[in-house]
């Protein structure tokens, strides 16, 4: 465990005196972020040195903390470590002062702070960036899952089985399952998440879904073309009239983003975006699920509508992988729905090779991948889809913040938000190196420590 100490005017390296409080109670939900220029590797705002070598920013009258003796420190910024593109700095300490990181550089040359916490020679890393969940919803599919894995054919009716008892759920049923996945992924090191609503499919249902997940983080989703509602089994094209119109007008205020499933037997071409360009003109970003179930033609419309990420990515060939390369929109994958569905994997290695940006995130939810764990993913990464474990944690964290088109999260760099995770390891690798081991030691979000 971090040990902490109040400090003196002295610099560090500081000892340890004792064990690090427990966090108090449950953090607040996420702040909103600001609007931030798109980038294809996004890097905070630059800011003035002070008499050190070492990258900081001006610190105010808030309580101020160093983190010290970290044996590695991943900034993902080149400019403040070795140059790749996690910006290793060995040896390092991190200084917090109220929500915001404002130096980082060697644990030597550490400012005097108010508080210091040693990290014993382990690593830290930013807090993990989950660009893509499912928490809305109620009900399980552990029959499904267990039918699927023992080679069994299953009748039962998948999203809509979730549909159904999500409908039939209460508020507070709902907010509390949020909440608690919320909780076990921060357990392991997320900070920040994204997730969607889709399993309401009623203006009522959808709308009250956003507004529960908008209690728990800022980056809300709207989903309404998740799949055609039950109701309109018969009339795809009465399905989308109502998304776009009645349910996008109840639900619009309550996210960022809106999202479509740009599948057969769910969205064609046209109807996604038809969705989607209904959401941007009431001030809704488009994200999509494309190209996971076979080829088509989701992810080109992404890039053609500037999405900020097409998630899935499963099926590829080479024009969507120019698209990628050239454009701006994130190519998030998700390892979970190809593990639990014993799925064809990504070729992640060809989508980097394309020029493309990528993420990792969960897809939690209670079908298709049922876990919050990013280290799990990263794991999943490394050994299946051909993903360095550099490029795994720089995916987990930095991608993640890319697709939400975020630059004050998914680093550890001076101005960024106070995210970060100490590792109960002394190097990032041990994310892939120890799969399934719980390695997230302590956690901080927006400056406090929360785990």
């Amino acid at each position: 465990m971090p040990t902490e100490r109040a400090a003196g005017p002295q610099s560090a390296p500081m000892a340890p005196a004792g064990p690090l409080p427990a966090p108090a109670g449950r953090p607040a939900p996420e702040e909103r972020p600001r609007p931030e220029p798109k980038a294809r590797r996004p890097r905070t705002p630059a800011v003035q040195p002070d008499e050190t070598d070492e990258s900081c920013a001006r610190m105010t009258t808030t309580t101020t903390t160093a983190i010290t003796h970290i044996a590695n420190l991943v900034t993902n910024d080149p400019s403040l470590g070795d140059g790749t593109p996690l910006g290793l700095i060995q040896d390092a300490a991190v200084v917090i002062d109220g929500d915001r990181i404002v130096w980082t550089g060697e644990s030597s040359k550490a400012p005097a702070t108010d508080n210091a916490v040693d990290a014993g020679g382990r690593a830290v890393i930013p807090g993990f960036v989950d660009s893509h969940s499912h928490l809305v919803f109620a009900g399980d599919r552990t029959a499904e899952f267990n039918a699927r894995m023992s080679g069994r054919p299953y009748s039962a009716g998948g999203i809509r089985t979730t549909v159904a008892a999500t409908r039939s759920a209460s508020d507070d049923e709902l907010s509390a399952n949020v909440a608690r996945y919320a909780a076990e992924a921060l357990r392991q090191g997320t900070t920040t998440f994204e997730t969607k609503s889709g399993y309401g499919l009623t203006v009522e249902d959808e709308a009250r879904a956003l507004r529960i997940a908008a209690r728990h983080t800022d980056e809300v989703t709207f989903l309404g073309a998740h799949i055609v509602s039950p109701e309109h089994a018969d009339d795809p094209a009465g399905y989308v009239d109502l998304v776009t119109g009645p349910m996008l007008d109840a639900c619009a205020p309550h996210a960022r983003w809106i999202d479509v499933f740009c599948e057969r037997g769910a969205f064609d071409e046209d109807q996604a975006r038809t969705v989607l360009t209904a959401g941007l003109a009431r001030g809704l970003h488009p994200r999509i699920h494309a190209n996971q179930l076979g080829h088509g033609p989701g992810v080109r419309l992404a890039v053609e509508l500037d999405a900020a990420s097409a998630d899935h990515c499963t099926h590829l060939d080479d024009a969507d992988l120019d698209a990628l390369g050239q454009g701006d929109t994130v190519a998030t994958l998700l390892p979970g729905a190809e593990f639990s569905t014993r799925a064809a994997w990504p070729d992640a290695r060809r989508i980097l090779g394309a020029g493309a940006t990528v993420a990792l995130s969960t897809d939690c939810n209670p079908g298709s991948s049922f876990t919050s764990s990013m280290p799990f993913c990263i794991a999943l990464a490394v050994r299946d889809m051909g993903m360095t474990p550099d490029e795994a944690v720089w995916s987990a964290t930095a991608g993640g913040a890319a697709a939400l088109r975020r630059t004050d999260i998914g680093r550890i760099t001076p101005g960024a938000r106070a995210d970060l995770v100490i590792l109960d390891a002394p190097s990032h690798v041990h994310l892939a190196y120890r799969p399934g081991v719980p390695l997230a030691g302590a956690v901080w979000r927006r400056g406090e420590r929360v785990v």
